[in-house]
């Protein structure tokens, strides 16, 4: 078990590990249950058991930053899910002296004020922003990101999530013309999980 490494000074392939062995520790479960897409399924993916997490943000803002396109102006996702993640990324970019803001997504538009769906800085138009997604099952949650994004004058060509179900998401970014990231699939969980039966 790589449980002991530290986040700090991992390297990213020790990261990676550390990552997939957290998951597998505190977010992944089998069993019955409804997925919020309405899906029945084996098996469950708490992603905020990861990224709430002192250690997990840490390293996951470390693994998504090295795969953010060198041209990122902003990282983006849909609240709730992706709201850890992209402050993980941010604070980790200032680090490594990149700055990249993060900016939420809302569900709704605020109900007061200026009744925004965008939360974080006003980027200039045309500006690069990469959507973040915790767990993928059909790439709506991230769509409807990248949507607002796109309204609102961003440029948005990219996905990249933590855990892909391998349910459709990634033919519905295709079908989008966006590219889809991600740092492990459902099949890399379930083989780990495998191996340490």
């Amino acid at each position: 078990m790589t449980l002991s490494i530290s986040p700090v000074t991992a390297k990213l392939e020790e990261l990676k590990e550390f990552l997939l062995e957290l998951f597998l520790k505190n977010a992944y479960k089998e069993g019955d249950f409804t997925l919020s897409s309405g899906q029945k399924s084996s098996y469950y993916i708490n992603g905020k058991q990861i990224t709430l997490d002192a250690k997990g943000a840490l390293a996951v803002g470390r693994l998504i930053l090295a795969m953010l396109p060198e041209d990122t102006i902003a990282v983006a996702g849909l609240t709730l899910g992706a709201d850890p993640i992209v402050s993980a990324v941010s604070v980790v970019s200032a680090y490594e002296n990149r700055n990249i803001p993060a900016l939420i997504i809302r569900k709704e538009a605020k109900g007061h004020g200026t009744q925004a769906y965008i939360e974080g800085l006003s980027l200039p138009p045309g500006a690069k922003v990469v959507v973040l997604e915790d767990v993928v099952t059909t790439g709506q949650s991230a769509l409807i990101a990248v949507e607002r994004l796109q309204n609102a004058g961003y440029q948005v060509e990219e996905v990249i999530a933590l855990v892909d179900r391998q349910q459709g998401g990634a033919q519905l970014y295709e079908s989008k013309g966006l590219k889809f990231k991600t740092l492990f699939s459902i099949a890399d969980l379930q083989a780990k999980a495998k191996s340490l039966k």
